[in-house]
């Protein structure tokens, strides 16, 4: 495994963003930001470039900002 240093601090950033929703979902009772929020802490995981780091973490924003939107 090859650890880009790049992807290693920039996936510092989604996974700090995540916790910080999960607080606040669960104590507001807003679930849209939990979800979106463990989504955030749990994809780093699974991506493999900066690329990929960032488009997904792009997705999930915009999926979170949809939801809201919406009315959710």
């Amino acid at each position: 495994m090859d650890l880009d240093p790049t992807w290693l601090f920039l996936s510092l950033i989604p996974g700090g963003a995540g916790f910080v929703l999960i607080a606040y979902g669960k104590k507001q009772g807003r679930w849209p930001q939990a979800l979106a929020g463990a989504l955030f802490v749990i994809y780093p995981y699974f991506t493999s470039s900066v690329a990929g780091l960032v488009s997904v973490g792009a997705a999930i924003g915009l999926g979170l900002y949809l939801a809201l939107q919406a009315g959710w």
